[in-house]
Order: structure tokens, then sequence, then C-alpha cells
């Protein structure tokens, strides 16, 4: 199938691309890298009128160290490789490092942007995953005002979120490493760049563990611990992998899943520590 009839329209800048959605409202779709956008106009379960295209607006193509903030800040048309290609992520957010090479292939990657990994709010998306698990924050722009949501409020279920109909996803904020922080990351996927069935992202720190499961809930489920070990991280483990509501579909029963989630959380603690 292809796309319903839309117009199309540049956006210069942000200010332009924001009048744009201030007039069309929910008959717009914003395009960034166009990688998860395409796929869904093609099969027609999104039919916009118009079309905005914020790919070339350059005050949106950013990645920056935020030290006041305590964040790296990519902007909306911040390719994904612009990231991951940085010499120094690994330093910054190691989680961020960890998780890109598991997204898809690098062609993708060096199209899609971050901004639009987050917006589409994907529930098997590591974008997703990983600002969850890091407490990461979510900047909205509207004509009328800015605002910034955590991800835990931004993310509301499968392919939904709290941006309304006339705010872009100006940026995304990762928070930096910590000191004393340690991470962990791991996904199951029945090939390599397919979506995972079950990922997991750990941070921990001599006091606490967190973790957060993608792939299972209709969005990633963020679960924090005291420093446990043994039978009790399993205990919480398993406890958790029953609280995600894991269920039967075409490619993996509900009890797999559920197995998954114990052994991959189990991992990337264990990886963390």
């Amino acid at each position: 199938m292809k796309p319903a009839p839309f117009d199309y329209l540049r956006a210069m800048n942000a200010q332009h691309a924001l009048d744009a959605l201030a007039q069309h409202g929910e008959d717009a779709r914003v395009l960034a890298g166009g990688q998860s956008l395409m796929a869904v106009l093609n099969m027609r379960l999104a039919q916009p009128r118009m079309l905005i295209d914020i790919s070339r607006t350059g005050e949106l193509d950013s990645v920056r160290v935020d030290r006041k903030a305590g964040s790296l800040t990519v902007g909306a048309a911040a390719t994904q490789g612009s990231v991951e290609w940085r010499a120094s992520l690994r330093d910054e957010v190691p989680l961020l490092a960890m998780a890109f090479p598991h997204i898809s292939h690098f062609q993708i990657r060096n199209r899609g942007t971050v901004c639009g990994s987050i917006a589409h709010a994907d529930p098997s998306a590591e974008l997703p995953l990983v600002l969850s698990a890091l407490g990461g924050d979510v900047m909205l722009r509207s004509k009328k005002k800015p605002r910034v949501l955590s991800a835990d409020a931004f993310f509301q279920g499968m392919l939904m979120t709290a941006r309304e109909p006339d705010e872009i996803v100006e940026a995304v904020r990762f928070p930096l490493k910590r000191e004393g922080e340690r991470y962990g990351f791991a996904e199951f996927s029945a090939r390599h760049g397919d979506f995972a069935i079950v990922a997991c992202a750990a941070v921990v720190t001599d006091d606490a563990i967190r973790l957060a499961v993608g792939g299972v809930a209709d969005r990633p489920v963020v679960e924090q611990w005291p420093r446990l070990s043994g039978d009790d991280l399993r205990g919480a483990l398993n406890d958790l992998s029953w609280k995600l509501g894991a269920q039967d579909n075409a490619h993996i029963s509900a009890s797999y899943r559920r197995h998954l989630v114990r052994q991959l959380g189990w991992r990337v603690i264990e990886e963390a520590k």
C-alpha cells in the first residue's frame, strides 16, 4: 500500500513547524527521520492531510551536553547515528551507548531520529526504554508555550503519548552518568535488528537497583528495589514478570516472556553490579 494523499511542508525553522501545527492540529503529522512514520503512512494507519518535515531545521539538529541540567540533550532533527557515533557517548550516557547496537540496523539509525523513536512510543523500542530507565525528560513545544514531562508521564500506552496535536517533541534529555551508577542492557529478539520481544535495562548503585523492562507491557515499566541479591532478587524478578501482564501472541507465549524477564533482568543487574 501507499499513503493516502497529503500536502507536504518543509519547515524552514521550528517556528515555521509550530505555526503549521497550530493551524492543522490533528490533521498534521511531523516528519523527522521517517523510519517509523513512513511505515505507518504506507499501511494507512495514519492519514494526515499535512506532513510537516522538520528534518532540515538546523536549530533542531543538535546534540549537546547541558551541564546545568545534567543531561545529554538531543534535538528533534538529530539522527540516532549522530548520537551513537559521539566519541564521548560511553562516558556521558553509558546505557545509551549499550543500547544503540541493538536498534534495528545502522542504515536505519543513520536516518532515524532519537526524538522520532520517543514520539512513536513503541513499547518494544530501545530508546523509550533507556529514557525511562534513566528517568529522562521529554521537552515539548507548541506555538503557545514549552513544557517538560518526565518519561513516565510522557509514555501513556502502546503508540500513545501525552503530546498534544499542536506540539512537537523539541528535544529529549538523557541524564548524564552519575557517580556510583553502573549499567546493564540486554534484549531478546527473533533476529538481530528486529524489535525486542523482551528488553531490559538496569541502573545499579551500592544502595539500589532500578530495572526497566520493554516489550511486555504497553509501555516501558520501571521497578526500583533496594540492593537485593540471591533468592530475594530472584523473587522480586518473578513478581515483576507476573506484574507486567504478559500475553500469548503469534511469536511467543506469555510463559516464555515471563521467563525472559526473569533471565534478562538477572543478567543485566549482574552485569551492572
